[in-house]
Formats: C-alpha cells, structure tokens, sequence
C-alpha cells in the first residue's frame, strides 16, 4: 500500500502503479541519459512509451524508438520518439543501423520486448566507452543471452531493472507528485475508460 497525495484521481494515476513507472524508472533512474545525450528505445508499447517519456523527461536529444509495429510511430512522437526504425525495413542486424545513425552507437538502449534477440541488439548497438543498456522486458524462461565478451571490455554496461527501480511505498508518491506537477503526463497513456458493467 502506498500513501499518495488525496487530490490525485485515483482513475488516472492507478496506471502508475506498473507499465508506466516502469518504463519511466528505467530510463530515469538506471539508465540516466545526460541532458543532450541518444536514447534507442525497443518496443513502443506502454513501458517502451514510459521510458521514452523518461527520456524526454530527463533531457535526451534524440530518441529512437524501435519497433516491428509502423503504425505506433506516430503516436510515439507524443511521448517524445524523434526517429524511428522498424527492423524489418533493413537486410542488417538494427545495431548496425542504430550505429551508422548514431555515429558509433547510441549512448543509451532501453529494452522493452522481453525478446531475447532484441535484448542483444539493444545491448550491442549502445556507443563504446560509455553507452549503458537497460534490460526491462522479461524474457522466455529458456532464452540465454549471447554476446562476445568484447563488448564488455569495450566499456558497454549492461544493466537490469525491475519496476523502473522504484520503491512502491516510498518512490510511487513522488511519481504521482510529478504528474499532479503536469511533468508527467499520465492521460496520454490512457486510451479507453469502460465501466465495470462493460468488463467481460
């Protein structure tokens, strides 16, 4: 149970409490792109959205959302999505083309699918030196992750992160606090609202 701010509505920020924070989490607090700095962001659904919007929150330039899905593109833009790439458009692994778009590779990957391959591409095509990989997506129980250990000593870090590494009783009133702060904006995530009668 957390205690949050009484004037919040409770229908808007009830979505708070899993694929939004998660996302915005992960792009705020683990993988924490500097003001100015390239985000790629795979899977542009509700936590790929959230940690595109944590992106944007946190002051990242460009920010590349990768998906199998064109038609969310546009709707991706709201929620600060600059460029896209749909990997099926290339006869090429999506890290060489994030690569060549970024002059090396970008400084920040959120992952958001849960697939194994795309937790690869996502880890692989972050910069040299210092680009950080942020693993959100929960893959199959028997997929194994497969990299060659040079992409390690290259300094890439790959991290992991459950809920956006935010503590619900301590951390979820600040999140409501940003949205009653209009930093956040939860309605944009927020595409039916049906009654209880009209549920199943």
């Amino acid at each position: 149970v957390a205690k949050i701010n009484p004037q919040a509505p409770l229908d808007k920020v009830c979505v708070l409490s899993c694929g939004i924070s998660t996302g915005l989490g992960a792009s705020i607090n683990v993988a924490k792109p500097p003001k100015g700095s390239t985000v790629a962001v795979f899977g542009l659904g509700a936590v790929g959205l959230a940690a595109a919007e944590g992106a944007r929150i946190a002051g990242a330039s460009r920010i590349i959302g990768v998906d199998l899905n064109p038609s969310r593109f546009e709707e991706a833009r709201e929620f600060g999505c600059t460029e896209f790439v749909n990997p099926k458009d290339h006869n090429k692994p999506v890290r060489e083309v994030l690569a060549e778009m970024t002059n090396g590779g970008v400084d920040r990957s959120v992952e958001c699918t849960g697939n194994i391959n795309a937790m690869i591409q996502a880890f692989e095509c972050v910069h040299d030196g210092w680009g950080v990989a942020v693993l959100v997506g929960v893959p199959h129980k028997d997929a194994e992750f497969k990299t060659h250990p040079m992409n390690f000593l290259n300094e890439r870090t790959l991290k992991g992160t459950f809920f956006g590494n935010y503590k619900p009783r301590t951390d979820l009133p600040n999140v409501v606090e940003l949205y009653m702060k209009k930093e956040l904006e939860v309605e944009k995530f927020i595409t039916h609202s049906v009654p209880f009668a009209e549920i199943n």
